[in-house]
């Protein structure tokens, strides 16, 4: 008697990326993707720090937060085996894709304020989607205080050179 074959494309109930069925996650198929399984969420912490760095390393930024921040901040950093605080003079709203950024800055005196605020935007919108995946709608600078050059200041803290 002759032997019929038959292949058939369509997936039978026994097939291997059934979840239900023993071994398919062993051998690492599965029906969803891996960025479907489960949530990743970022705290306002996190992006706070990652905004607060990118824009401290932009030329012509001497520091951000207010006056009174910078002072308790300054005092704070002297204390022993205290760390900068990078989040000093930015808040954040972060949602499940998207995020905003404010941030309060001191400038050099000289330098094109206009210029130095584009050089925030992109350092900072370029960093927190690179690190987070996060989308960031909008970042909004506040110049409160420009740094003459005779004022008696220590070295721009958090700089990074």
């Amino acid at each position: 008697m002759p032997t019929e074959t038959t292949s058939s494309t369509a997936p039978s109930k026994t097939a291997a990326g059934d979840p239900k069925q023993p071994g398919s996650a062993a051998r690492g198929e599965s029906l969803r993707p891996p960025a479907e399984r489960g949530r990743t969420t970022i705290a306002d912490s996190v992006v706070e720090k990652i905004a607060g760095m990118a824009a401290r390393e932009v030329p012509g930024v001497h520091a951000l937060g207010g006056s009174l921040a910078r002072t308790l901040g300054a005092v704070r950093d002297r204390v022993p085996g205290s760390r900068p605080n990078v989040t000093r003079g930015v808040k954040v709203e972060v949602g499940e894709r998207q995020t905003a950024v404010d941030l309060d800055i001191v400038v050099e005196y000289g330098v094109p304020i206009a210029d130095v605020a584009v050089d925030i935007r992109e350092s900072v919108i370029g960093a927190v989607e690179r690190m987070t995946a996060l989308e960031v709608v909008e970042v909004n600078i506040s110049v409160i205080d420009v740094r003459l050059p005779d004022d008696e200041d220590d070295e721009p803290e958090g700089r990074v050179q």
